[in-house]
């Protein structure tokens, strides 16, 4: 495990590192209302799908434990209004519909439910969604091992490491799996603008770590392909639909097409939670806009002329025609995805 907790519930409040202050503080808040967490994952106090997810189980618990209702039905109804709230907070991560949805699931089948069971049922139901993304991290990391040659050159975009989870990650996970069964793993971390995720967090983790790395700026993916040589590309995802197409961090697009032109594999890593089989395609998937002053300032400094007009989306869609594989936590899965990921999802479900 980790020596830093993105995620933790202590004495019925939610704990959550404040990311926005790394890697220059490590400062830990704590969460006793579900509004303040649907701020925090709108902020980006907690950000990655698989964190916003567990941190949106535990804000539903949080409603929960606030209410004063005196009844299961009067509980329930004040759930629901909760569940709007945190849905309201980024529409692009899947993971966070998905566990809002599968906790009130837990509870919406109660006969005749009193409060205090309604509460427990809920705890309970967001600890196994922290518990459950760690074990299906550490297994994305083991079912990607097969795929990583040693030494290996990594191109890593974004931060899908322990931050952006509960902990060890997705796409960094298979790094830091890959470093501990003792590869020779150097990983190149794409500084990914606006927000810096890959300078500013996945470099914190693999200091943490020990993992050998070197940040480049995003435009310098191609160059570096043809320069220094990569094996791979390994980035997460906040959505994926139903053809393969996959949502994440602005600039994946471009680093696959990229790959695609020098010839490196491009894989995307996510638990099937990420997978949204209600979406056809990519078109489908909501991209979230951000506030301009993301990229019109770093801290108080405006690098932009007054008058020109920004456009910040926070995600883009790569299409599945550029993605070598998609590895789970149940397997690795190849084109054609619309086939496969119906038969992975298919047979997941007979499984409950």
């Amino acid at each position: 495990m980790t020596t830093f907790r993105s995620i933790e519930w202590k004495e019925d409040a939610l704990w959550l590192i404040d990311q926005r202050a790394l890697p220059k503080e490590t400062i830990y808040l704590e969460f006793k209302d579900y509004r303040e967490v649907a701020e925090a994952i709108k902020s980006m106090i907690v950000r990655g799908a698989p964190a916003i997810g567990a941190a949106a189980a535990y804000g539903m618990a949080l409603a929960a434990n606030a209410s004063t209702a005196t009844t299961g039905q009067q509980l329930m109804q004040e759930l629901q209004a909760a569940a709007d709230v945190l849905r309201a907070s980024r529409p692009t991560a899947v993971n966070l519909f998905w566990a809002i949805d599968r906790v009130l699931d837990k509870v919406s089948f109660f006969e005749n439910p009193d409060v205090q069971s309604i509460r427990q049922a809920i705890l309970n139901e967001a600890h196994l969604i922290a518990e459950e993304d760690i074990r299906a991290n550490k297994q994305i990391g083991y079912n990607a091992l097969p795929l990583i040659p040693n030494p290996a050159k990594i191109l890593h975009h974004c931060n899908t490491g322990s931050l952006a989870t509960v902990d060890y990650g997705t796409a960094l996970g298979i790094i830091r799996i890959a470093h501990e069964n003792g590869k020779m793993v150097h990983a190149y971390l794409d500084e990914t603008r606006p927000r810096l995720q890959g300078a500013r967090l996945s470099a914190w983790e693999l200091n943490q770590l020990g993992i050998p790395h070197t940040v480049i700026v995003d435009g310098a993916s191609g160059f570096l392909m043809k320069k220094v040589g990569i094996d791979l590309c390994v980035v997460g995802a906040d959505r994926i639909a139903a053809n393969g197409d996959t949502a994440n961090k602005i600039g994946t697009y471009n680093l696959a097409i990229v790959a695609k032109e020098h010839g490196v594999p491009f894989y995307v890593a996510a638990p099937v939670s990420t997978i949204d089989m209600n979406l056809t395609n990519g078109d489908q998937i909501p991209i979230e806009e951000r506030n301009p002053e993301e990229i019109t300032h770093i801290g108080n400094q405006n690098l932009v002329p007054e008058g020109s007009q920004v456009i910040n989306f926070a995600f883009d869609v790569t299409p599945a025609k550029y993605i070598t594989a998609i590895i789970t936590d149940v397997g690795i899965i190849y084109p054609p995805y619309k086939e496969n990921l119906a038969m992975l999802m298919n047979s997941k479900q007979q499984e409950l």
